[in-house]
């Protein structure tokens, strides 16, 4: 089939559009962030001012009032918050106003700032689409042939799955870690994995390539949005813990971010969808093997490293289930998990040889 080399040269131009409209996103997410957390906590300010005003008739500063609540938190069990659903109510009480709404819904004041975010995202997505599409016209095949066009197609992924979850649930909180992400995987695709417009290797020329490749990447876009919001939730976790204890948190930021908890429920829930995905991808990925190979399991490294991460969000959905495996530690997990999907992608690729060596380079 022909390659058209003009088609992939506006291809390659509308990629670097994208990817200056998703920067600018990616500031615009930041302006929201820095400015809605002062604008909170100037509200949790005036609020423990009028509360302990009524109270005692002498206003105090808010750091006050969290300190004395987190004591009485504390006063209830030594070396930590007390237990029970008593002591769940106090350490709501003390987190009241430091957190974000846990349902994630879209409340409170208007955040301009997050609404130009969303708006130059959608538009860096539709042209990241046209690149994308572009390329797959200019090839005559599906744009994710090589390590090029899977890091962009992904990354186009990560911003589609981000903006379709933002019609049903306020996540701007992490649209600076997602657009953060969304841009080093491009310039990752245009500087680290440089491959021109070309024909597929006869080994990749199946049908299997739409559905094993395409159902990969559709698991490595949701992981990584749970590892952005695994990323959070230490950052949380570690805020709300400096809180119950009287102390000073810092990190003003997090104030738009949900609570810890929340993060995590919504976290498991996306990662049990991509693991899934991961799960059909291994199972493809040994059905094609057998059709190409003769075999559908050969221990080459590739396939290796898919059944290693399968065994880590297998681990992972197992031990949040039934073990009890909460808080930090499935958090770990999960960045381990996607820590595991880039070794698979950018190191076993490139430097291992073997059956599945189509980077492209």
């Amino acid at each position: 089939m022909t390659v058209n080399e003009t088609l992939g040269a506006w291809s390659e131009l509308f990629m670097l559009l994208a990817a200056m409209t998703y920067l600018v996103s990616f500031v615009a997410f930041a302006w929201d962030m820095a400015s809605a957390s002062r604008s909170l906590a100037g509200a949790a300010r005036d609020r423990d001012e009028e509360l302990v005003g009524a109270v005692s008739g002498s206003p105090v500063s808010g750091s006050a009032v969290s300190g004395s609540a987190a004591s009485d938190v504390s006063a209830d069990g030594p070396g930590g918050p007390p237990s029970g659903r008593g002591g769940r109510a106090a350490e709501r009480a003390v987190l009241a106003g430091e957190v974000a709404d846990a349902r994630m819904r879209y409340t409170g004041a208007r955040r301009p700032a997050a609404r130009v975010a969303v708006a130059v995202m959608a538009l860096a997505a539709a042209v990241h689409l046209a690149a994308v599409l572009a390329r797959a016209f200019a090839a005559g095949r599906v744009p994710w042939g090589n390590m090029y066009e899977f890091c962009t197609t992904g990354a186009l992924v990560v911003a589609g799955v981000y903006l379709v979850a933002l019609l049903v649930r306020d996540l701007r909180f992490v649209g600076t870690l997602v657009t953060g992400l969304v841009v080093i995987m491009l310039c990752a695709a245009t500087i680290g994995f440089p491959t021109p417009v070309g024909p597929l290797q006869p080994a990749l020329q199946s049908w299997w390539l739409v559905i094993h490749v395409s159902i990969a990447v559709a698991a490595s876009g949701v992981f990584t949005i749970t590892f952005a919001m695994a990323v959070l939730q230490l950052l949380q976790a570690r805020r709300e813990r400096a809180l119950l204890a009287g102390e000073r948190p810092g990190m003003a930021f997090l104030r738009t971010v949900p609570s810890a908890q929340a993060l995590e429920n919504l976290s498991f829930r996306l990662n049990a969808v991509g693991f899934a995905f991961w799960t059909f991808t291994l199972a493809a990925g040994a059905i094609w093997a057998e059709q190409a190979w003769g075999r559908y399991w050969g221990w080459d490294t590739k396939e290796v490293w898919t059944f290693v991460i399968w065994v880590v969000y297998a681990a992972y959905m197992h031990a949040r289930a039934t073990r009890g495996w909460t808080g930090t530690r499935s958090a770990w997990l999960s960045i381990v998990g996607y820590l595991c999907v880039i070794f698979n992608f950018a190191v076993v690729n490139t430097v291992f040889p073997g059956l599945h060596s189509y980077s492209g380079l």
